[in-house]
């Protein structure tokens, strides 16, 4: 850690990337976070180092993750995601991509299982 600040005390003298690195941080840290307390603080601490960093990354930064708060709140209260379903989305697209096309509904539906089946191992139940 004291030759990240070395450098960036002699590398960056305008200190643009030392406050993105410290917004980035605080960024993980509080996404790392899980009581609720604690994250209201932390929350306030990133869009403090946003706000004090004052460039339009860090700004952008902040705008992104105020819009997406609720997902991130929801995420952080109950760790669900929607990502399964945003990656089984994702296939689908790729699948129809190659497929150029299909004519058979059954030929499409099976196209998509199938790869599925191939690309995501089973997960045995807890």
């Amino acid at each position: 850690m004291d030759r990240l600040f070395t450098v960036l005390g002699t590398d960056d003298p305008t200190n643009e990337i030392g406050a993105a690195w410290g917004c980035k941080e605080r960024l993980r840290m509080l996404l790392a976070e899980r009581d609720p307390d604690q994250i209201r603080r932390r929350l306030w601490d990133f869009y403090q180092a946003c706000a004090t960093a004052d460039m339009e990354e860090t700004t952008r930064l902040a705008t992104t993750i105020e819009t997406w708060w609720p997902h991130i709140k929801v995420f952080l209260h109950l760790g669900v995601t929607n990502a399964r379903t945003e990656g089984f989305n994702r296939i689908i697209k790729q699948v129809k991509r190659v497929g150029c096309g299909y004519r058979n509904m059954d030929n499409y539906q099976r196209r998509i299982l199938t790869h599925i089946a191939v690309t995501r191992p089973r997960q045995t139940a807890a």
